[in-house]
């Protein structure tokens, strides 16, 4: 039985370690249009903190005039195949920006022993339906993610 795991592992780890990619032959860099990209942005002058501060609220405002940080369109969909996948490991939560201490806990407690994970997987499934307000779950620092 020894043998075979060895086997199987060693298999595996040679499945993994093998390079899909093409020959470095196969890739080009198109210079012009490197520099044609790098060209076309506005230089700020950042010599000033408050004109660098004034700049970056101005390039983080939004339309009506706020200011909002964003880390990225969050999906409900990725979330809630996430959720179906390895939601006991809390890789969804991981992909909404919870902090690292409600990831530990979905490890340590396998999602809440699979149910605070159902709940989440229901509540993602609904989100993902009803396209409701799907931002109030991004960033959230609780474990119960739909409690308010």
């Amino acid at each position: 039985m020894k043998k075979v795991i060895a086997l199987v592992f060693s298999f595996a780890l040679l499945l993994v370690g093998k390079t899909y990619a093409n020959p470095a032959a196969d890739y080009f860099v198109d210079e012009q249009a490197i520099e044609q990209t790098l060209n076309s942005g506005e230089q700020l002058d950042m010599t000033n903190a408050a004109d660098a501060t004034s700049a970056l609220e101005n390039l983080m405002a939004g339309p009506d005039g706020t200011t909002k940080i964003m880390a990225g369109d969050k999906k409900p969909v990725v979330a809630f195949i996430l959720a179906w996948v390895v939601g006991f490991l809390g890789i969804h939560r991981a992909y909404l920006g919870t902090s690292g201490g409600v990831i530990v806990g979905y490890i340590l407690t396998c999602g809440g022993l699979g149910i605070v994970a159902l709940i989440d997987w229901i509540v993602l499934l609904l989100e993902v339906i009803e396209e409701k307000n799907f931002d109030k779950y991004v960033g959230s620092k609780k474990f119960f993610m739909f409690a308010n």
